[in-house]
């Protein structure tokens, strides 16, 4: 990435295109070789369960995917990475840390990830970019930080996290935690609780990664928003109204997805919730003024 100077006189980075990497046949960077196995064994383990699993083995693993994969909408993203509401520490850390049960991945690098993707959306360095077709932004991009940083360069965005030791800490700890948090199931449920947790595991990671690939693709656009994202209505109720994806990048602070009545925004309830407690403070929402001016784009 070469920086090139504008009429202005400020720095502005030219965009470097880079050839596609291969995806097997390369060097794992370790952090690499630790999401690639997390994402087999838990395909494993959904792939076992119709032999060891009985219904309520699986209603276990769904419900237990639902509450980490909130945590993940709600702490990783509207919290953590758009600041679209503030909590107190006392419980803004156990969202944070119940959000690794999701697995994907702890809050630096998922921060860090979701600020470049708004920051260089559909462009080349967009880390799960579209452009580089479907398989790619659905799954591909996750399995190469080498990649990402040749793209989006250090995880420089993420400093007010780095500043905190419990975000350090689960930086540098996230494999202990989900190495306990497996062994705790086995020892609750054993192998069919294991099961139960690939099948709410699978269904969980296929919801997210559709909001990179599907959100990008198919889909309504209610906002003019210079970018390929889609709000696609069928995808909200595994995402937790996330899949509000053309409103969410139209008003990326805003803590509500779901800008209408009827556009079904789990996360948003729950934010909604505790700001009627007085836990959630200094929510953002769109103004009046922005959605017109959204609006007059179309």
């Amino acid at each position: 990435m070469d920086d090139t100077t504008n009429d202005n006189g400020s720095i502005q980075s030219e965009v470097v295109r880079k050839e596609r990497r291969p995806y097997i046949f390369r060097e794992w960077a370790r952090f690499d070789v630790m999401r690639a196995t997390t994402i087999m064994v838990m395909h494993l383990f959904c792939l076992l369960a119709p032999f060891h699993c009985k219904w309520e083995d699986l209603l276990f693993g769904y419900c237990l995917n639902t509450v980490t994969h909130i945590c993940v909408t709600f702490s990783y993203h509207r919290n953590l990475t758009h600041r679209s509401f503030k909590l107190p520490k006392w419980l803004e850390y156990p969202f944070a840390y119940s959000a690794m049960f999701a697995h994907q991945g702890h809050p630096i690098d998922w921060v860090s990830t979701h600020r470049f993707h708004h920051q260089f959306t559909d462009s080349d360095r967009d880390p799960h970019s579209p452009m580089e077709g479907f398989w790619f932004c659905h799954i591909l991009w996750i399995f190469d930080t080498k990649y990402i940083t040749e793209k989006c360069g250090k995880r420089s965005n993420v400093k007010d996290l780095r500043q905190q030791w419990f975000y350090r800490f689960l930086a540098n700890t996230v494999a202990f935690h989900i190495l306990a948090f497996w062994t705790l199931i086995y020892f609750w449920g054993g192998l069919p609780y294991l099961c139960g947790l690939g099948f709410g595991g699978v269904i969980g990671y296929h919801g997210a990664w559709l909001i990179n690939s599907a959100c990008h693709i198919v889909g309504s656009r209610a906002w003019n928003t210079k970018d390929t994202s889609r709000n696609v209505w069928w995808l909200a109720l595994l995402t937790n109204g996330e899949s509000w994806h053309n409103n969410h990048h139209a008003f990326e602070a805003s803590a509500r997805h779901g800008l209408e009545w009827y556009q079904i925004d789990a996360t948003w309830y729950l934010i909604r919730f505790l700001q009627a407690l007085g836990l959630a403070t200094d929510v953002k929402l769109p103004s009046a003024a922005q959605k017109r001016k959204m609006a007059l784009a179309r």
